[in-house]
């Protein structure tokens, strides 16, 4: 990568001369692991992997420095200098798609990248969903870690689902393969089974789900008009029953008592 470095100008040199003092052009770059390219190193977790960043076409000592994605690697004093050297130690799942940045110090313009491709076979994780009652839905969520990306199949009772229209619906990603049954009935109780295949490996991870029937439901409204009409009977008989005492009491005080003579 070439720059124009313009060189400061001596005491009591004219401005014109100053004008006309051509520019030097450096063709300072970078390289790591003798390549000068931008690259992408396929490895496996537990590896270790070296990288040598050395300055090429330089004047002078240039320092320079590491950077994992945005952040600064620290290094140590006698590792910056001219050529500097970063071990990756071990490679894991999380380095995947990670770019290691090698700097030019004085002018962090002048660069080059080595971004990570870390290999690992296929990895299912998930959990069985809650008993479920008739007539509603359930998601059946395969989460999937693999490099490359496997290709994915759901299996009902170990045979291969058939995904019918209206009855299951499928969300894929990178990381989530979903199954999704709608209105679920008896005939759906059983073990599902999510399996990842890549050229590196396969993997399988079972779900088992369970229908219940469905517990009858009572409408509310004529649950709170049947409270209603009995506490309104309630009420009616208690004022019904006390206008009979009143009555009857009201009688015998008007009823003339026998006197004896």
């Amino acid at each position: 990568m070439a720059q124009k470095i313009c060189l400061p100008a001596p005491y009591g040199v004219p401005v014109l001369a100053v004008l006309l003092l051509p520019c030097l052009v450096t063709g300072v770059e970078l390289a790591i692991n003798n390549s000068s390219d931008n690259q992408i190193l396929s490895t496996k977790p537990g590896r270790e992997e070296s990288l040598w960043c050395t300055v090429h076409n330089n004047s002078r000592a240039e320092e320079l420095r590491w950077y994992r994605g945005d952040r600064t690697v620290n290094l140590k004093d006698g590792n910056k200098m001219n050529t500097t050297n970063l071990c990756i130690l071990p490679v894991s799942k999380t380095d995947n798609g990670v770019s290691f940045t090698c700097k030019l110090v004085r002018n962090e313009s002048i660069q080059i990248s080595v971004t990570l491709d870390v290999q690992f076979p296929p990895l299912l994780t998930g959990e069985d969903p809650p008993p479920v009652e008739e007539k509603n839905d359930v998601k059946l969520t395969c989460h999937v870690n693999s490099n490359p990306q496997a290709e994915m199949v759901w299996y009902k009772d170990n045979s291969p689902l058939t995904l019918k229209r209206g009855r299951y619906q499928i969300h894929h990603t990178s990381e989530v393969f979903q199954l999704t049954i709608k209105k679920v009935d008896k005939s759906d109780n059983g073990t599902y089974t999510c399996e990842a295949k890549s050229v590196l490996g396969e993997m399988r991870k079972e779900f088992h789900l369970t229908v219940e029937d469905r517990k009858p439901v009572f409408p509310l409204e004529a649950i709170i008009a049947a409270i209603v009409v009995v506490l309104l009977t309630v009420i009616f008989g208690i004022v019904a029953r006390r206008e009979k005492i009143f009555k009857c009491s009201k009688k015998t005080k008007e009823t003339p008592s026998e006197t004896a003579l």
